[in-house]
């Protein structure tokens, strides 16, 4: 039998203008206190609201990962797993958290399997952050 596949995605929300060097110190604190690195991502995911934010258009571009976004009908399914309900994501992307409902969404359609929150909703003063995985069982050849 063959060992489970692991999928990690990064989810992340931003203010708009936000730049590339603050998300990727959020992400580098977060992922440096889990013990692991940027090499273990798979993918970075957010909302459809920034598909042409430039600090996460450039962040994919440098750490040379793939960016998926998704539009608000698609991270609503994930409310009930949220960690934290922001009334101020709310207003501004009709979704209650972007970062976790994004990373999960992306973990599921990824990899399938058992899927789960690894780091809850992180933040600093531009961005959120979230560690979604999942673990799949390949089926035997």
């Amino acid at each position: 039998m063959n060992p489970p596949a692991h999928t990690l995605v990064i989810g992340l929300g931003c203010k708009s203008g936000c730049s590339t060097d603050t998300l990727l110190e959020l992400i580098e604190q977060q992922l440096k206190a889990y013990g692991t690195d940027l090499s273990a991502i798979d993918a970075l995911t957010s909302i459809e609201h920034k598909r042409a934010e430039p600090g996460l258009l450039e962040l994919a571009e440098r750490l040379e990962k793939p960016l998926v976004l998704f539009n608000v009908l698609h991270l609503s399914a994930f409310e009930r797993q949220l960690s934290h309900r922001s009334q101020a994501s709310f207003d501004s992307t009709g979704c209650w958290g972007v970062a976790e409902s994004a990373a999960l969404a992306l973990a599921v359609q990824l990899g399938g399997g058992n899927t789960g929150l690894l780091i809850k909703r992180q933040n600093n003063a531009e961005a959120t952050f979230a560690l979604a995985g999942s673990t799949a069982h390949p089926e035997n050849p």
